[in-house]
């Protein structure tokens, strides 16, 4: 990870040599087997939109686990690709909540303040959630602290239970926390439909004197 002031802010939260541990870890996982994201793409999400520049947070549980899908941004593949099943019903939220979206590629987001972040940060291929529990939780966890932290007002976009679950993270009255059930196909038609977290996160972005994000780019 780059030193950045996202590297400051979430060292000081996380125990002595904890970004030694992650190393180490992401040393031996891509050397012995295949890995999603790209190595290069591990840290992309904090890459892409600095501290300073957080408008929103978009928590997801970790990476696509399928061949070229991961780009290190939740929800996000690249254009090339179809959108898998919880992507297409997030683009069918926002035509339905501000407009279309001609591309899936969640990359110009991430450009405009919208922090796309996975609670773990790599996945093995094929296994879904493979990761959990072995060293991402802490790093992330701090990440959403270090974001409850900010001065400015942040909207928290929790789709599902387990992004749910990170509320408890979020203490400052500033922010705003728009939570519902998960696009999964599963789960969309209990609640993520008609949620409109789009035009909500930019009608309290704009209350609150921040530019609204350009969802359709």
């Amino acid at each position: 990870m780059q030193h950045s002031v996202w590297h400051e802010r979430i060292k000081e939260r996380l125990p002595d040599h904890y970004f030694a541990r992650i190393n180490g870890f992401l040393k031996q996982v891509y050397e012995t087997g295949t890995v999603y994201p790209p190595k290069d793409k591990v840290f992309a999400a904090l890459q892409h939109t600095s501290l300073e520049a957080v408008k929103v947070v978009i928590l997801g549980q970790d990476p696509y686990h399928g061949p070229d899908q991961a780009q290190g941004l939740s929800f996000s593949v690249p254009d090339t690709l179809p959108a898998p099943p919880s992507l297409q019903n997030i683009l069918k939220e926002l035509s339905e909540d501000i407009g279309v979206k001609e591309t899936h590629d969640l990359t110009p987001w991430a450009d405009q303040g919208v922090l796309l972040l996975n609670a773990c940060l790599t996945v093995p291929a094929g296994q879904a959630n493979g990761h959990a529990g072995l060293i991402w939780e802490p790093f992330t966890d701090a990440a959403i602290q270090v974001v409850n932290d900010l001065d400015q007002p942040v909207v928290f976009i929790l789709w599902g239970s387990y992004a749910r679950k990170k509320k408890a993270l979020i203490t400052n009255p500033k922010h705003l926390v728009l939570e519902s059930a998960h696009p999964s196909p599963l789960s969309a038609y209990r609640g993520f439909f008609g949620s409109r977290p789009f035009s909500r996160t930019n009608a309290f972005l704009m209350e609150n004197g921040r530019a609204a994000i350009d969802w359709l780019r």
